[in-house]
């Protein structure tokens, strides 16, 4: 396996959809995970030093966890199925107890990794497929683009982009499922509204 760390989030040029990166030690491989607006924010205010006024969804995840008594110890991405990431939430309990490993989205796993200073490790296999070179000054140039759409949109504006991107599916009679959750994290070539699990 190799640890990750975030390297920051990017705009894909075409679609202008955010890309969370994941550099490799040496900075030699970056991963690039497809994800949407909110997914972008929610792990940008976890690498931010500003505290919201409230917690956010995944601030409350990590006051869950400490009150359940459970420690993030590591973030694992493990596959591509599908040209989608699948990632699993390693956690520990108090002593003597049996750990847990949960199924999890990469962006929710990597925004609650960046919120408890908890380690991103992905299987060498996955690196390797999914891996490009790194060109840290495309990645500032990015960055910076990403920073400034987020200055200059609006919520209002950006639930706009969701709904016309990830339009709700019409509910089926009879069809219990009308809850679940819309498109996850792309792979390596794949457009941002490939749907995932």
């Amino acid at each position: 396996m190799v640890e990750m760390r975030v390297a920051g989030i990017a705009l894909d040029a075409a679609s202008r959809s955010p890309i969370v990166l994941l550099r490799d030690p040496g900075s030699r491989r970056q991963v690039p995970i497809w994800i949407d607006q909110a997914q972008a924010q929610n792990i940008l205010a976890g690498l931010g030093d500003d505290k919201p006024p409230r917690p956010l969804s995944h601030d409350l995840m990590v006051a869950l966890l400490e009150a359940g008594d459970l420690q993030l110890e590591r973030v694992i991405i493990h596959a591509i199925e599908e040209s989608t990431f699948r990632a699993v939430l390693k956690l520990s309990r108090g002593e003597g107890k049996p750990g847990l490993e949960l199924d999890a989205r990469p962006s929710d796993a990597i925004a609650l990794a960046v919120r408890t200073g908890s380690s991103i490790w992905m299987l060498e296999e996955v690196v390797a497929d999914a891996s490009m070179p790194v060109d840290a000054e495309a990645d500032a140039e990015d960055a910076a683009d990403f920073r400034r759409f987020l200055d200059s949109v609006s919520p209002a504006e950006l639930v706009r982009h969701l709904s016309k991107a990830h339009p709700e599916p019409e509910p089926q009679p009879g069809n219990g499922d009308a809850g679940e959750e819309g498109p996850g994290e792309s792979g390596p070539g794949e457009p941002p509204s490939a749907p995932a699990g």
